[in-house]
């Protein structure tokens, strides 16, 4: 179920970010810079030219500007959080009902298959300090939707993922952050 927060967002004034800000951004929310990317602006043509009305509610939730999406090694999507599910004020609640306290987290928002690893890789726009992703030596790749525009729930965001990974101690992952202002300024 949708929250009122996310009413609230659509109405925030946003602003244009370049690379610069970003990675001072990067910095503040202890994002390696290395892992820095911005959502390439087709992404939202590919998930408008899904069915809307058969997808409409996967089609909203990958439209969030707050996501981790939890891919196996197979690419297979094993765990959702998006801003809308997480509820509370005036802090989203992450970890509500305990999700976070396993990885990968416990199910939050409903996995689905529209959106795969392969095609999240695709619209992914490095900035001039990324290192290209190699994802075949891991067991978990978490991709990490972020924004300045939410500010303080960025970055609280940011580190209940982090400490998320860190309970995994055998297997290999690795995070990829994917910042969205720009995307949302032209919404």
């Amino acid at each position: 179920m949708y929250v009122n927060f996310c009413k609230i967002l659509w109405n925030k004034k946003i602003k244009a970010v370049d690379e610069t800000t970003i990675v001072r951004y990067s910095k503040k929310y202890n994002i390696p810079i290395a892992d820095i990317y911005e959502l390439d602006k087709a992404y939202y043509s590919y998930l408008f030219s899904l069915d809307t009305t058969k997808y409409k509610y996967q089609i909203k939730n990958h439209y969030q500007p707050l996501q981790a999406l939890y891919y196996d090694s197979l690419g297979h999507l094993k765990s959702f959080q998006v801003n809308c599910y997480a509820g509370g004020f005036p802090n989203l609640k992450w970890n509500k009902n305990e999700i976070m306290t396993t990885f990968p987290p416990k199910q939050q928002a409903p996995t689905e298959s529209i959106v795969s690893l392969e095609t999240q890789l695709k619209y992914l726009k490095p900035i001039s300090h990324t290192l290209k992703p190699s994802i075949v030596d891991y067991d978990y790749i978490v991709i990490v939707y972020w924004n300045i525009f939410m500010g303080r729930q960025s970055k609280r965001f940011i580190r209940f993922v982090q400490d998320n990974r860190k309970l995994e101690t055998e297997k290999k992952v690795k995070i990829i952050y994917v910042n969205t202002d720009n995307i949302f300024m032209e919404q």
